[in-house]
């Protein structure tokens, strides 16, 4: 569960980028957090992987309270959590086998371990044809669905995805999100922030909306309002 209490987020340069926010997700959910450029919710994103602090409230992920984590418990904190970029942050110099083992060589996952479980993960992105390949010589689609398999190797308890259409086609973004969706119905909390109305009006479910660093709307898809 991801607990938002009365958080608030003030800029040195006095700019109030979240006033007061108040979300609970629960275990399982999948949720679009929409706003326009400035609205709050990339700030919001990194108060939930510790790249910020909050000015004042609390946030507890699966029991954890992030403010008083210390410095050194950072790391092992985001490995419990997914994060995919609308820039899909690949290493170029290796290929797609490479780029999905190195989230689990990073934590001293055995080669055994990860021969056997990249393969399965590459084939769950349905890219098992495309290991040898490099990211400059995949679609964007394609990379993303790398960054995705990289997010999930180390089997994350929920998924953070900052725009992951942003810089696809129609299709490919459809195709990711239906990605992100099977994902969800595995078990994976997913968080998803855009700005993008056809992919929230595509997929349906719990839509969170942030303007001026307010949450003004916190409703299901179909028009039903969402009560924690």
């Amino acid at each position: 569960m991801i607990e938002i209490l009365d958080v608030c987020k003030t800029y040195g340069t006095g700019n109030r980028a979240l006033r007061n926010i108040n979300i609970t997700i629960q275990d399982g959910e999948f949720v679009f957090i929409m706003g326009r450029s400035g609205s709050g919710k990339s700030t919001l994103l990194r108060l939930l992987i510790k790249e910020e602090e909050p000015t004042s409230g609390e946030i507890i992920v699966n029991d954890t309270e992030l403010q008083d984590m210390r410095r050194r418990h950072i790391p092992k904190y985001r490995r419990r959590l997914g994060m995919v970029f609308q820039d899909f942050r690949l290493l170029k110099d290796r290929n797609v086998f490479e780029n999905v083992a190195f989230a689990q060589r990073v934590v001293g996952t055995s080669q055994k371990t990860i021969r056997e479980s990249v393969p399965e993960m590459l084939k769950l992105v349905g890219l098992s044809a495309k290991y040898k390949s490099l990211p400059q010589h995949l679609s964007g689609g394609e990379q993303q669905r790398v960054a995705i398999a990289r997010a999930l190797i180390n089997r994350p308890e929920v998924l953070l995805a900052d725009e992951p259409t942003g810089n696809l086609d129609h299709q490919n973004a459809a195709e990711i999100m239906n990605l992100l969706w099977d994902i969800n119905q595995r078990g994976t909390t997913v968080v998803v922030v855009t700005h993008s109305q056809e992919i929230v009006d595509q997929m349906g479910g719990r839509v969170i909306t942030l303007e001026r660093g307010r949450v003004i709307c916190d409703e299901m898809k179909d028009g039903q309002s969402h009560e924690d």
